[in-house]
C-alpha cells in the first residue's frame, strides 16, 4: 500500500470510529496549524475533528499527485450536507511530511466549487458513503 492509499484508508476509517490504522501511520510528535481554529493540532484533535463532521461531510476519491519517501500531495474531493438537498463541494489539496516514515505535519486547502465534480467523473458519492 502506498502512503497515500494508507492515508485514504486510515481516515475512511477513523470516520467511522476505527483510528487504528491513523495510529500507526501518524508520528507521535505530529502537529499541524488549524487555520480554521487558529490553533495547533495534534492528531487527537485530528480524530475529534473527523468524527464531528463526518456526519455531514463525504470525503470522495482522493489521488496521489506526489509521493516519495518524505512528501506525499494528495488531491480529493469532498461535499458537505447543508440540509434540504442542499450541498456544498470542494476539491480538497492535503500535503503531508513524513519523519522516521510516519506523518509529522500536514496541511489541508478547500476550495469550494459551484458544481458537483462527481458529474464530470466516473464515480458517484454513493459509493463513498
Amino acid at each position: 500500500m502506498t502512503k497515500a492509499e494508507a492515508y485514504d484508508k486510515a481516515w475512511r476509517l477513523g470516520a467511522r470510529g476505527d483510528f487504528s490504522l491513523v495510529d500507526q501511520i501518524y508520528h507521535p510528535d505530529y502537529s499541524s496549524f488549524d487555520y480554521r481554529t487558529g490553533i495547533e493540532a495534534n492528531i487527537e484533535d485530528d480524530k475529534l475533528i473527523i468524527t464531528t463532521i463526518q456526519e455531514d461531510v463525504i470525503q470522495g476519491p482522493r489521488e496521489a499527485m506526489y509521493e516519495s519517501d518524505s512528501f506525499v500531495c494528495i488531491e480529493g474531493y469532498a461535499r458537505q450536507n447543508l440540509g434540504n438537498d442542499d450541498f456544498e463541494y470542494f476539491i480538497t489539496l492535503t500535503a503531508i511530511h513524513y519523519k522516521d516514515q510516519k506523518i509529522i505535519k500536514q496541511k489541508t486547502a478547500g476550495n469550494r466549487v459551484d458544481y458537483d465534480p462527481s458529474e464530470y467523473f466516473s464515480w458517484n458519492w454513493e459509493d463513498y458513503e
